[in-house]
């Protein structure tokens, strides 16, 4: 059985690399989280986990983590990447992410409606929303990637 996560925090990065890999592992540095191995997780902050935005990951680490991200080849194109995390006084919390073809803005926008129907559908009050996003103009090739990593 997995221990259940302790900390958390919210993260974003972007970045430009030689090939659709390297983007992604650039913006994972660029986030923080590049020297980890980040395991995809769904949607749930557990009761009680603590917001760290400092947390220091150690290198190698398996890290449950959940992100979106979009590599794109198009120069100029602009992509974007948000996570939010939705807060209760009830219990656990939910976390919702968005990437695609748009500005940080709108990709914010969709993160946080998306939280807000997602404790509608759980009858929950959301009390504080913490968020992270980025957008990057693509140069030719760029990977965006908003993410909450999870630890113990």
């Amino acid at each position: 059985m997995l221990p259940t996560p302790k900390k958390y925090f919210v993260t974003s990065g972007a970045a430009e690399g030689s090939s659709c890999l390297n983007a992604f592992d650039n913006a994972l540095l660029a986030a923080r989280i590049g020297n980890v191995n980040i395991i995809r997780v769904s949607s749930i902050l557990p009761p009680g986990t603590e917001y760290d935005q400092d947390l220091i990951l150690p290198p190698g680490s398996l890290v449950p983590t959940a992100y979106g991200a979009t590599v794109s080849d198009i120069p100029g194109e602009l992509i974007a990447a948000a996570v939010g995390v939705g807060i209760s006084r009830e219990s656990f919390g939910v976390i919702m992410e968005y990437s695609g073809k748009c500005s940080a803005k709108e990709a914010q926008e969709k993160v946080e409606h998306m939280i807000r129907e997602a404790f509608r559908s759980r009858e929950m009050e959301v009390v504080e929303i913490k968020m992270s996003a980025v957008e990057h103009c693509v140069k030719e090739i760029g990977c965006v990637l908003a993410a909450v990593p999870l630890w113990y």
